[in-house]
């Protein structure tokens, strides 16, 4: 049997250690010292963040409440793979960092994207409450993986659905090209399920770095990996298809941190619960977007909406 190709284009190479992964992240501008009598006066975390833009924003957001409440903060953003900055939040690495409720269910705990439970985050928070690790309330925002084609596509050959799109590909090997990051080629709730859903078979896998997926839609690629909250749908022109058959789990963000951590600093809740009520998907869009089209950087995107919304002052 010939394996399907796959390219690997601009990505990173070789495997890097946790620890050697965790000296190269920080470098956002964030972190800092609180200040006065607030209700984390004299407590210090250490606050990380996987890679894309949604994840460095929601951690901004984070140092800064945490700052304002009195808290020190270390940056420790943009650890590589959603698996490594779940060890450093086990390992004591960092202290806090946001996921998602799919992530969750499916790459954490090792449940599958069938059967999956309607209140996902209650189940998460519950079942990773044995392994020592918290799930604060969840945000009114959901960023859940999609498949996305450009709407020049789209509109030539009628492709509204992700069934539409795997008939095509079916019939049109020759321009069944998907650009995507390595997480997501590997992931049970990313490409292997996605296509097994789906009965079908990208004819060829383009591995890029999740940044640089945008804009190669429609160009290297016919089809592209793509988060639901992200602006630079938008941008790029491409039109995000429709999961008909629902494979795709519901991947609502929420602070994680060690039961320790919480125990000791219950103000941690009280603190972020009113913010993630306040982030729903047209603020995560807006943000996102200030970012990745506008050039803005993370903090001060964070601090700016933080401020508007009286959460800082």
């Amino acid at each position: 049997m010939t394996a399907r190709p796959t390219r690997r284009a601009l990505a990173a190479t070789g495997a890097m250690a946790l620890a050697l992964t965790l000296a190269a992240c920080g470098d956002d501008g964030g972190g800092g010292s609180g200040g006065g009598d607030g209700e984390l006066s004299g407590a210090s975390f250490i606050v990380g963040s996987k890679e894309f833009t949604e994840s460095h924003v929601l951690a901004q957001i984070t140092m800064l409440a945490l700052e304002d409440a009195g808290a020190e903060t270390v940056d420790q953003t943009g650890i590589s793979g959603s698996a490594t900055v779940r060890e450093a939040l086990e390992t004591g690495e960092i202290d806090i960092y946001w996921d998602y409720t799919g992530t969750g269910w499916v790459n954490i705990l090792g449940n599958t994207t069938e059967d999956v439970p309607e209140d996902l985050h209650a189940a998460v928070a519950e079942a990773d409450a044995e392994n020592g690790i918290a799930w604060l309330e969840p945000a009114n925002f959901e960023n859940t993986y999609r498949l996305a084609t450009s709407n020049a596509l789209a509109e030539a050959e009628g492709l509204v659905t992700t069934s539409d799109a795997a008939e095509f590909i079916t019939q049109n090997p020759d321009q069944g090209r998907i650009c995507a990051a390595a997480e997501f080629i590997n992931r049970d709730d990313g490409l292997p399920g996605l296509e097994e859903t789906y009965g079908f078979a990208f004819s060829e896998v383009v591995e890029l770095d999740l940044n640089l997926i945008y804009p190669q839609v429609g160009e290297s690629c016919e089809f592209g990996e793509v988060f639901s909250t992200d602006a630079r749908i938008v941008s790029n022109d491409l039109l995000v298809l429709e999961d008909d058959l629902g494979f795709f789990v519901e991947y609502a963000g929420a602070v994680t941190l060690r039961q320790e951590t919480l125990d000791e600093y219950p103000a941690i809740a009280d603190i972020l619960d009113p913010i993630s009520e306040a982030l729903t998907n047209e603020v995560m869009t807006e943000l996102n977007g200030r970012v990745d089209n506008d050039g803005e950087q993370p903090r001060d995107v964070a601090e700016d909406w933080l401020t508007e919304q009286g959460f800082i002052g």
